[in-house]
């Protein structure tokens, strides 16, 4: 590769660690990546940026095998931007729920609203006007553009971070926001020439860190770009990348109360859409949420005519901060004169909803999948 690819420019990387001279890497890629990647996923092989957005949104943080069935269910109730702009909030939420990460849903709704009404219902052609939308950050915008439009621009997600860092031997700090800023030029000045490559490079980026260059146990024997490799020569590949700043994990304890009444119907009510404690299942439907046991025992002894009373183990659920013990208690009540004065219930907040109804709805993962244990579980509650 000529040009910016092979020189080293010293004033803009002089606070960077690594070496002078980059290496070439684009074509061993495009040719790996032709053999050896990825090359049947149902985002692949189109050049619609509804799709590919699509994909790329769901693919944060979410493996791929989990994205195949609710890529294409979302695909057949929502099948372009249009038609996600004018759904309803709660059938996008219902359509994402289980996947996790519930802002990704509610800016991609917002996203193609933005899209509908400012850009004629037309993404963007390029990276720098892809980013400005809702919910699309640099990495995002520049695989669209990359995949739909063949633009020079760089991917910097958590595999590719990790491909770059080690082949370079990058050790900057990625903590430090001046580091992680001379990797993203580093990546730029990588890129092939000719953009009609830009798609297969991409996309060997991607796979290579999410099949070979993996975080722990790197397969560098099947790797493309094992000769240039500064890390595998070294033979620290797991030293990169460097990141101090660790995330620090908590864990919560939540009771959940799920009202069950006389007609088989259960007491859902939608979360508060954000906002410190709040921002767990913001948007999401849920049943009544207690923080400890002594504020859900003082609801459920206030409850009239409660005949049968049903707690389920706990169940660990794992956010990427945070650890959540849910506590699951299922409560049948016996015939109510008015429900809207049962304690805890707030009717503009929610609905009593039948079985059918609530799996319809946005629901949390954890919570999705207790209720659909309760016809086996809790049979004499009907």
């Amino acid at each position: 590769m000529a040009g910016a690819a092979q020189s080293f420019m010293p004033a803009l990387f002089a606070s960077s660690p690594v070496s002078a001279q980059l290496p070439v890497i684009a074509p061993s890629l495009v040719a790996w990546q032709a053999r050896h990647g990825r090359n049947h996923l149902p985002w692949q092989h189109t050049q619609d940026p509804y799709r590919v957005w699509l994909s790329e949104i769901m693919l944060q943080q979410t493996q791929v095998t989990t994205v195949l069935d609710y890529y294409q269910r979302f695909l057949q109730a929502l099948p372009d931007v249009a038609s996600l702009a004018a759904a309803p909030a709660d059938q996008v939420m219902a359509l994402w729920s289980g996947l996790g990460y519930y802002s990704r849903a509610r800016n991609l709704h917002r996203c193609a609203q933005t899209v509908v009404a400012e850009h004629g219902g037309q993404f963007p052609r390029s990276a720098a006007l892809l980013a400005t939308l809702p919910g699309i950050g640099r990495t995002t915008a520049a695989a669209i553009a990359a995949f739909c439009f063949q633009e020079r621009a760089a991917i910097l997600d958590a595999n590719v971070k990790r491909v770059l860092t080690r082949v370079l031997a990058f050790s900057g700090d990625l903590a430090q926001a001046q580091q992680e800023k001379a990797l993203w030029a580093l990546a730029e000045q990588l890129l092939p020439e000719d953009g009609a490559d830009m798609p297969r490079y991409t996309q060997a980026l991607m796979d290579l860190g999410a099949t070979v260059c993996t975080p722990r146990q790197p397969v560098c024997r099947q790797c493309p770009l094992q000769l240039p490799c500064q890390a595998q020569r070294a033979g620290n590949p797991q030293d990169y990348p460097v990141k101090t700043r660790k995330l620090r994990r908590s864990s919560q304890a939540w009771w959940l109360v799920f009202l069950h009444d006389a007609q088989g119907r259960y007491w859902l009510e939608r979360r508060p859409a954000q906002g410190g404690a709040n921002a767990i299942w913001a948007g999401l439907f849920s049943p009544l949420v207690y923080p400890s046991e002594a504020a859900a025992a003082q609801v459920l002894a206030a409850l009239p005519q409660a005949q049968q009373r049903h707690d389920l183990p706990v169940v660990q659920h794992v956010l990427t901060h945070r650890d959540l013990f849910l506590h699951p208690v299922v409560v049948r009540l016996g015939p109510v004169a008015d429900d809207r004065s049962l304690p805890g219930i707030h009717p503009a907040d929610g609905a009593w909803c039948t079985g059918p109804q609530a799996l319809a709805l946005g629901l949390p993962a954890p919570v999705r999948k207790l209720m659909l244990s309760f016809e086996e579980l809790f049979t004499p509650i009907k």
